[in-house]
C-alpha cells in the first residue's frame, strides 16, 4: 500500500506547467497525466537496464523529475521555525539531505509499481495566488482508493510542487514531527547527521 501511494507522489510530482494560474490550471489534471503516462513509458524502455542495475532510477529522477520539485520550500515546510535558526550552510546541507530521502522514497516505489489505476480530478483552486490543488486516486481491485492531493504553486518558471497530502496526512507536516523531535534531542546538526545516516542505509 504504501509503495502505491508514493509511486502516484514520484509520478506526479513531475508537473511542467509554465504561465499565470488562471487559464493554464484548467489544464494541469491533463498535463499530469500526460506526464505520468510519460515517465512509465521511459520506464518501461528501460526495465531490462533498471531491473538489472535499479541505482539507474536515481539519475531518470535527477534529469526528469528533480527540477520541478522546490526543495528549498520543502525543506522549510518540514523544518518549520527551526528553518529561521539555520544558518545558510546547514540549510544547503539540510536540503540536500532531505531531497535525497525524498529520490529515495520515489524510486522505491516506483520500482514496485504493478499497474494500480491512477485517476485524475480537476483541479482545485487554494484561494491564494499562483497555488492549485492537484486531486487524483490510486485504484486498485478490491482495495479502497487511495486519495492524494498535490500542492502546486506557480514560481514563475513553472508549477513546483511543495506538498502532498495522502488520505489527509500531509508528507510535510508527517516529517515537521520528526525533524522536530530530533532537533530538539540533538540539535541542528544531529538532524543533517540523521538524514545522511538514512541515505546511507537507504532509508526513506
Amino acid at each position: 500500500m504504501i509503495a502505491r501511494r508514493y509511486f502516484l507522489l514520484f509520478v506526479t510530482l513531475m508537473v511542467m506547467l509554465a504561465g499565470p494560474v488562471g487559464a493554464a490550471s484548467e489544464d494541469a489534471t491533463a498535463l499530469v497525466k500526460r506526464t505520468a503516462e510519460r515517465m512509465l513509458s521511459a520506464l518501461e524502455a528501460r526495465r531490462t537496464d533498471v531491473n538489472r542495475d535499479p541505482a539507474l532510477i536515481y539519475g531518470m529522477i535527477d534529469q526528469i523529475l528533480a527540477p520541478h520539485f522546490d526543495f528549498k520550500k520543502i525543506t522549510q515546510g518540514a523544518l518549520g521555525q527551526h528553518w529561521r535558526a539555520a544558518t545558510p550552510a546547514q540549510q544547503q546541507a539540510l536540503m540536500d539531505g532531505f531531497k535525497q530521502v525524498l529520490v529515495r522514497t520515489y524510486a522505491r516505489s516506483l520500482l514496485n509499481y504493478s499497474g494500480e489505476e491512477i485517476r485524475y480530478l480537476p483541479v482545485k483552486p487554494t484561494g491564494k495566488d499562483n497555488t492549485v490543488i492537484v486531486p487524483t486516486e490510486v485504484r486498485a481491485p478490491g482495495a479502497t482508493p487511495i486519495p492524494i492531493d498535490y500542492r502546486m504553486y506557480n514560481s514563475g518558471g513553472g508549477w513546483k510542487v511543495f506538498d502532498v497530502i495522502v488520505n489527509s496526512a500531509s508528507l510535510v507536516s508527517n516529517y515537521r514531527s520528526s525533524f522536530s523531535t530530533e532537533i530538539r534531542q540533538n540539535g541542528i546538526d544531529g538532524l543533517i547527521t540523521k538524514l545522511a545516516e538514512m541515505n546511507r542505509k537507504g532509508q526513506g
